[in-house]
Parts: C-alpha cells; sequence; structure tokens
C-alpha cells in the first residue's frame, strides 16, 4: 500500500511549515513590510529625485565641488533610504548622486500637493573627494 504524500514527506515538511509562518509573521511584525512597500514607492516615484537633482545642479557650488549630477538609475534609489508617511503625501529620503567630479549624498523632505511633490529640504552632502567633506543646502526649510 502506498503512503500518501503528507506521510511519506511528514518529517521535512512540518519544520518547513513553522518556519515559513515564524518568518512571516517576523516580517509583518518587524516593520519589513513598511520599508519594502516605502522603496517601491520610490522606485516608482522616479520623478521626485530627478526634480531634485535638477534643482541641485543649478547650485553653483554644488558644480564646482563635484560637478554636474547624473541623471540616477533605478539600483540608486533601491540602495538608498526613503521613508514615506501620512498616507505617502510626505518623504524624507537620502540616496547617493554622482557628479563629474565627486560623489555625494541627497538629502530631501517633501510633501505632495495634489499629484507635484513640494520640497520643504534638498542637502547635498559631499563624501567623495574627502578634503571636500561639507553639506550644501540647495533649498531649506523656511521657519
Amino acid at each position: 500500500m502506498h503512503k500518501n504524500w503528507l506521510n511519506r514527506n511528514y518529517k521535512w515538511s512540518v519544520p518547513f511549515v513553522t518556519l515559513t509562518i515564524i518568518i512571516i509573521y517576523l516580517l509583518t511584525s518587524s516593520g519589513l513590510g513598511k520599508i519594502s512597500t516605502d522603496l517601491a514607492q520610490a522606485y516608482a516615484d522616479k520623478e521626485l529625485f530627478e526634480n531634485a537633482i535638477e534643482k541641485a545642479n543649478t547650485n553653483k557650488q554644488v558644480l564646482k565641488i563635484i560637478g554636474e549630477i547624473q541623471p540616477i538609475d533605478k539600483m540608486t534609489i533601491l540602495n538608498g533610504e526613503t521613508r514615506y508617511s501620512e498616507n505617502n503625501e510626505r518623504v524624507i529620503s537620502t540616496i547617493k548622486v554622482q557628479g563629474d567630479q565627486g560623489q555625494a549624498k541627497l538629502d530631501l523632505t517633501a510633501h505632495r500637493i495634489k499629484e507635484k511633490w513640494k520640497y520643504e529640504e534638498i542637502n547635498i552632502r559631499i563624501t567623495h573627494p574627502s578634503e571636500n567633506a561639507q553639506t550644501i543646502k540647495i533649498l531649506e526649510l523656511e521657519r
């Protein structure tokens, strides 16, 4: 008589199912689900970063130190940090940008008004070359 599939594979199927349930629980309770949702949102909203880079490329100090900032690719967004809040109407993000003469981090804070992003703050943090390490305020929150 042939045993059914569950009886034949009982020894490994029970630990596998248990481990799967534990992993799903940890992912949903740890906040990793929110992080991956935020990254997916940022990945789909490339205009948010393109407009900020466009503004940074008008700053003479940025152009002098790292040169013109190149357009970013999708992997840049995934390697950065992005947090959405207020029902995806507000965003705080940091991504790496590459200029003709060096690297920097682009920090931005923005909120969405009628499908358009209004920037509250845009900073370029120069990281390479290290002798030029500094933060350049492109747009500052008015208080």
